[in-house]
C-alpha cells in the first residue's frame, strides 16, 4: 500500500502565507494603483500608493511583486528607500519614524513584462487576446497565485484596504473596466485615455481587476433591499444583443440572493458584469463573464439533473461570491471553503427560490458525484495552502445537510443573512463562521464541522433490521460525532440519533422498508 508523502513547505510558502512581523505592524487603509498597459509590447508600468496606519513602531515593511515584474524605486516623504528582495517579497527599510496611530504612505514604482496566464482563471497573470474583429482584449486574473503577479501590494488575504483608486491607461480606442464606479476618463496627449475607477468599500487584493477591450455598455437599475442598485454591463460590440437577453438573469439572481443572504454588499460601488475571454471570476463589483451567453456551465449541467441548465451558472455562481468571498473574506486561504462552499451552495438556493425545495434537493444530490474526498476541505494554515477542491461540491452538501438540523427555514435564512451582517466587510476564519452558526442554531456543531471540514471521511450509518427492531450506529467518524438523522420507516418520517455505539429502537410494527433521507450527506450499509 502506498501513502502520499506530506508536502514539505518552504521558506517562501511561509513568507507568502503567514502574517509576518513585517506585515503585522501596519494596517492597510488605501491603495492608488496606476497602470499603463503597453499592448504592443505586452508590458506594464506604473505605481501604487500604499497608505497605512501604524499599529506598532517598526521600520521594515513587507510587500510583494512577482517576477519578471520589477520594482524600480520606492519613495516616502520624497526620500528613496532601500529594500531587500526575498523571493517575490520585498522588505523595505523605512527612514521616517513610524509612530503608533499615524497614517503614512509610500509609493512603489514598477515595470516589466508580467506573467501570461496559461489557463485563466485557474492560473494567474495577464491574457493578451484579440476579439473577433481584431481588437485587443486584455484581462487580468490572479486568484491563488496572488495579485502581486501584476501589481505590487500586501499580498495576504487578512488585510484589505478600506478603499481603492485604480487608474488604467489604455489606447484611446479601447475601454478599461475595473472595480467600483467610474470617476472620470481623461484623454492624454499620447493617444491614450486614463480610466479612473474608485472602490469605496474594503476589497481583497485578488478581487482587483482590469479588463481592456472594445467594450460597449448598457445598464439598468435594480430596486433592492437598500434602494436603487446600479447594474452596468460591458460586452464586446458583436455580443450586445445576446447580452441584453442573457443578462436578464442578473435581477433574478439579485432577488434570490438578497432573499437568502441579505442586501447586496456593495450598493455604493454598484454591480457590474464584464465580458472576458475565460469562463468568469468573482472580481468585486466587477464580476467577469465568459459563459457564452447560455445557460449551464460552458454548456453543461454540473448537477447532471437538468436543473443546472435552468440558469446561467457563471452569473449565479460568480455573483454569489459578492456575499461569500468579497463581503466575507477568509483570513487564510486554508479556509477557502468560506468562499467556495457557501457560493456553491448559493446555486442550490437560487434553484430553490425559483423551482422549489425538491429541485434544490435534486441539484445538491446531483453534484455529489463530483466529490473526490481526496483530502480535507480545510488546508494547512500560514503557508498559502488551500484544502481539497471538494470545498465546492462537498461544501454545498455540508451546508445543505446542516440545514436539515435547523428547525425551520426562517431560522436558516436568519443564519445566512446573519453571517453577512455579523461579518460585513470583514476577513474571518472558519472557526469564527463555525462558532457563529453554532450560536445561531443553538447547537454544538464542533464535531459536525470537524467531521466534514477537517477529515475526508464520510459518516457511515451501519444498521440492521430484525422484525420490529432497528439497530444502528455511526462508523468512520470523529470523536463525539452524533448528527441526528431523518429516515423513513415504512414510508413514515422518523428521527434517529446515532453515535459511535450501537443503539436499538423497538417499533410497534414490522419494518418493511428503511430509507435514509437523501438530504443528508452520509453513506449507509445494512449489516
Amino acid at each position: 500500500m502506498c501513502f502520499a508523502q506530506p508536502k514539505e513547505y518552504t521558506h517562501q510558502d511561509t513568507l507568502r502565507g503567514s502574517i509576518t512581523p513585517e506585515r503585522a505592524w501596519w494596517n492597510l487603509t488605501y491603495y492608488h494603483l496606476s497602470v499603463k498597459v503597453d499592448i504592443e509590447n505586452q508590458t506594464l508600468s506604473g505605481s501604487n500608493i500604499i497608505q497605512y496606519q501604524v499599529l506598532a513602531s517598526q521600520q521594515i515593511l513587507q510587500i510583494e511583486l512577482q517576477e519578471p515584474l520589477k520594482i524600480i524605486k520606492i519613495i516616502q516623504q520624497e526620500h528613496e528607500l532601500s529594500f531587500k528582495k526575498d523571493g517575490y517579497s520585498y522588505f523595505i527599510q523605512l527612514t521616517q519614524n513610524q509612530k503608533i496611530g499615524d497614517i503614512n504612505e509610500l509609493t512603489i514604482y514598477y515595470e516589466g513584462t508580467p506573467q501570461v496566464s496559461k489557463n485563466p482563471p485557474w492560473s494567474g497573470g495577464l491574457s493578451w487576446k484579440t476579439d473577433e474583429n481584431g481588437n485587443p482584449w486584455v484581462v487580468t486574473t490572479c486568484q491563488g497565485i496572488g495579485a502581486s503577479i501584476w501589481w505590487p501590494n500586501k499580498d495576504h488575504a487578512y488585510d484589505e484596504p478600506d478603499s481603492l483608486l485604480i487608474s488604467v491607461i489604455v489606447p484611446k480606442n479601447l475601454v478599461d473596466v475595473s472595480n467600483g464606479r467610474l470617476r472620470s476618463v481623461v484623454e492624454n496627449k499620447d493617444n491614450t485615455k486614463t480610466y479612473h475607477w474608485f472602490v469605496t468599500n474594503p476589497i481583497a487584493n485578488y478581487g482587483v481587476n482590469m479588463n481592456i477591450g472594445n467594450y460597449v455598455h448598457f445598464n439598468e437599475v435594480y430596486k433592492g433591499l437598500k434602494g436603487s442598485l446600479d447594474c452596468d454591463y460591458y460586452v464586446l460590440r458583436n455580443n450586445l444583443t445576446k447580452a441584453k437577453e442573457q443578462f436578464k438573469e442578473v435581477p433574478k439572481m439579485l432577488a434570490a440572493f438578497e432573499y437568502w443572504f441579505g442586501p447586496y454588499p456593495f450598493y455604493e460601488d454598484g454591480y457590474k458584469l464584464v465580458e472576458v475571454p475565460y469562463a468568469g471570476m468573482e472580481h468585486q463589483s466587477s464580476v467577469t463573464y465568459g459563459n457564452g451567453f447560455k445557460n449551464g456551465y460552458l454548456g453543461r449541467d454540473v448537477s447532471h439533473t437538468g436543473w443546472g441548465m435552468k440558469f446561467d451558472f457563471i452569473i449565479v455562481h460568480e455573483s454569489g461570491h459578492e456575499w461569500f468571498a468579497n463581503n466575507i473574506t477568509h483570513v487564510d486561504v486554508a479556509d477557502m471553503w468560506i468562499h467556495e462552499g457557501f457560493t456553491s451552495y448559493s446555486e442550490n438556493l437560487f434553484v430553490e427560490y425559483y423551482y422549489g425545495k425538491q429541485a434544490c434537493t435534486d441539484y445538491v444530490v446531483g453534484i455529489r458525484q463530483n466529490i473526490l474526498n481526496d483530502k480535507p476541505i480545510i488546508g494547512t494554515y500560514n503557508v498559502n495552502q488551500e484544502g481539497s477542491g471538494d470545498m465546492y461540491y462537498k461544501g454545498a452538501n455540508i451546508l445543505h445537510t446542516l440545514r436539515q438540523l435547523v428547525e425551520n427555514d426562517t431560522l436558516w435564512r436568519e443564519v445566512l443573512t446573519g453571517l453577512n451582517t455579523q461579518f460585513y466587510h470583514q476577513t474571518v476564519t472558519s472557526k469564527q463562521v463555525e462558532d457563529y452558526m453554532s450560536e445561531k442554531t443553538e447547537k454544538d456543531l464542533s464535531a459536525f464541522f470537524n467531521q466534514y471540514l477537517r477529515t475526508n471521511k464520510i459518516p457511515k450509518l451501519e444498521y440492521s433490521i430484525k422484525d420490529k427492531n432497528l439497530q444502528f450506529r455511526y462508523v468512520n467518524i470523529v470523536e463525539d460525532f452524533d448528527m441526528p438523522l431523518r429516515v423513513f420507516i415504512n414510508e413514515k418520517e422518523k428521527w434517529i440519533f446515532p453515535n459511535k455505539d450501537w443503539k436499538e429502537i423497538p417499533l410497534e410494527i414490522k419494518i418493511k422498508s428503511l430509507v435514509i433521507d437523501a438530504n443528508f450527506y452520509i453513506v449507509a450499509e445494512e449489516k
